[in-house]
């Protein structure tokens, strides 16, 4: 990520993970994560981890010690099961198939509450997953110790199927659940990324530009959808634009790509659309003659975007504007350009600085009211 001269940190290595303060980056995990009701919360360990890992390790640790302590949340679990009464619905097939009932048996199918639910099971595994991990060996012991407590419940060590969390969606009463789960998600999906990401382990430095870039792509969309959506902006992420095409072959059909917007910001009260692209890498490029240039593909991209939308029956498609959005570490760019109608906003955010500053610079970018 660059795009400006870098400062140097005053932050030690280990605090840093792709140069950016690990405060910074669970900001963003918590707006991707749509958990930005937690942003202020846990600041203390937020301050005292050494890095991402250990902070994540230390508060799934408080989180999963938490429902412990105010009784693990259950679900249904089917069982079949010969039995001396009747429960749930009677297998009269296998009760007669088997002479049961001489035996003053009845084969019986029912359900019953069970601690052993595919998100439990997730918690275990990241669990023990992140014991084997992280640095500080008296955290290491702690991720153990709890999911030995997981275990003792009758929770289950195995990581559950895509499928098996898919079915078991938390609900509005499953409020208690809703960090640790996301937080144990998250071990797998980011944290420590494997072979299953990409066919080969991944090194730190990889590891780092993955997590850093799913989460600040995902978390601009989802922070403005928060400020703006009850200030009479509507938000739209990953909405696809259609061409206008008048004529096609019949091979383009199918070799024509699409085109999908990150962001989408509109207030018909204030006349205003914005198309947002986020991107990770350097909003600079290099020319012959200048040592830097704003990439020309970049700005291809958002104009094609802009232009191909035009309606003379959409009146804010004639006036939308642009902004690409780069996170960079020690630097600043706010620059404009008007083409054809359209503005173009090449705009930095940088992550080195305190949250509170990082947070007054997107809101800065937005007319917030109305």
């Amino acid at each position: 990520m660059q795009g400006a001269v870098a400062e140097p940190s005053a932050l030690p290595e280990s605090r840093l993970i792709g140069r950016i303060p690990v405060r910074n980056i669970w900001l963003l995990f918590l707006f991707a994560s749509n958990l930005a009701r937690f942003h202020g919360q846990y600041a203390a360990e937020v301050e005292e981890s050494p890095d991402f890992p250990s902070l994540i390790a230390r508060l799934l640790c408080y989180a999963v010690d938490r429902r412990l302590r105010r009784n693990l949340s259950r679900g249904y679990q089917q069982r079949e099961a010969a039995l001396t009464r009747v429960r749930g619905r009677i297998d009269v097939l296998r009760t007669f198939s088997n002479d049961l009932l001489g035996k003053g048996m009845i084969a019986c199918r029912f359900e019953e509450f069970t601690f052993d639910t595919p998100r439990n099971r997730l918690v275990r595994a990241a669990l023990d997953a992140l014991s084997r991990r992280v640095d500080d060996p008296l955290l290491g012991h702690e991720c153990a110790r709890l999911a030995g407590d997981l275990g003792r419940q009758g929770v289950g060590g195995l990581k559950p199927s895509r499928a098996a969390l898919s079915a078991d969606r938390l609900g509005r009463h499953d409020a208690d659940d809703l960090l640790m789960v996301t937080l144990a998600k998250l071990v797998y999906e980011l944290v420590l990324p494997t072979e299953d990401a990409g066919g080969h382990a991944m090194s730190r430095v990889d590891k780092d530009e993955v997590l850093v870039r799913r989460l600040f792509e995902k978390a601009i969309g989802n922070f403005y959808k928060a400020e703006l959506a009850t200030r009479g902006w509507s938000v739209h992420q990953g909405k696809s634009l259609p061409w206008q095409i008048e004529y096609l072959t019949a091979r383009a059909e199918g070799l024509f790509p699409g085109m999908v917007s990150d962001i989408i910001l509109e207030n018909k009260a204030l006349g205003r659309r914005l198309v947002i692209d986020t991107k990770f890498t350097s909003v600079f490029g290099q020319s012959q003659h200048r040592e830097a240039v704003l990439k020309s593909g970049y700005i291809y991209q958002l104009y094609t975007y802009l232009r191909s939308q035009e309606r003379a029956d959409d009146p804010l498609s004639l006036s939308a504007a642009g902004m690409f959005l780069h996170p960079v570490v020690g630097g600043d760019l706010d620059e404009s350009v008007r083409i054809q109608g359209h503005e173009i906003r090449f705009v930095t955010v940088d992550l080195l600085q305190p949250t509170s500053a990082v947070l007054n610079r997107l809101k800065q970018l937005i007319p917030m009211g109305t």
